[in-house]
């Protein structure tokens, strides 16, 4: 009883939790099936090393801050004919992280756009790769908010140390003048550093209505488009056609 009371003692010190949750049980089998202690140490470490991953993926992914839980797997391509699937099971093995790639999805309000860019932002966290998703409004504003308070030497080391950063939903309101200023900012220090995806309802010929600065807009897409992977996104609104579907049941 003292041994044991020590063993967990020293194991819970060490931060091994899977060691002492499952070595009874492994123990047990282990020694039905006359096995080696070799290979019941490794079973033990297996077993750490898969359940570490695990709680690394989940932190990594509420750090995040996904507004919602979405996957590739939830994804209705069928009902999306016009976007092109095997471009983005493509992108989710993740090489483009590795060459410091943009994604920018492209199509009309309700087409899965957000969706999509989650799904990327979780497979990417999946492959220990460290995320963050911002609205538009919301990086703008944190940006805002950061310099007001002399903070933005904090903001940007957090992007700086981030694999994939998502902007949602670029497009649907125009920026200010110090908003264009701070998303240009933004990218700049991503530039061919951190991977962006950016989900937008314009064409980036109407970009520069976004910024109100052709110049500003201009040397934005310079550096996201240098190296971009860019998925259209053509359709009908899902949230549209299921809101239709419900009243037509009633």
């Amino acid at each position: 009883m003292k041994d044991e009371l020590l063993l967990k003692s020293h194991l819970k010190t060490l931060r091994l939790p899977a060691f002492a949750k499952e070595y009874p049980g492994l123990a047990r089998q282990c020694g039905e099936e006359n096995k080696s202690y070799p290979d019941f140490l490794l079973g033990l470490c297996e077993i750490e090393v898969q359940q570490r991953e695990v709680r690394s993926i989940a932190k990594r992914m509420k750090e995040a801050g996904f507004p919602a839980p979405k996957d590739l797997s939830d994804f209705d391509f069928q009902n999306a004919p016009k976007v092109n699937k095997r471009k983005i099971l493509n992108l989710a093995q993740g090489e483009y992280l590795d060459q410091r790639e943009n994604i920018v999805l492209i199509g009309p309000p309700g087409v899965g756009k957000t969706h999509l860019a989650i799904a990327l932002g979780r497979e990417a966290c999946r492959r220990a790769k460290r995320v963050k998703f911002f609205t538009t409004a919301g990086l703008t504003t944190a940006y805002a908010e950061a310099r007001e308070e002399r903070h933005v030497q904090r903001l940007e080391k957090h992007i700086d140390q981030c694999g994939l950063v998502i902007v949602d939903e670029l497009g649907y309101v125009p920026l200010g003048h110090g908003a264009a200023e701070n998303l240009f900012h933004f990218c700049s220090l991503c530039y061919e550093r951190t991977s962006l995806i950016i989900t937008t309802n314009l064409p980036f010929s109407e970009w520069p209505q976004i910024f109100g600065d052709e110049r500003l807009a201009g040397a934005l897409l310079d550096r996201l488009t240098h190296r971009v992977h860019i998925v259209e996104m053509p359709g009908d609104s899902f949230r549209l056609k299921a809101s239709l579907k419900r009243r037509e049941n009633e």
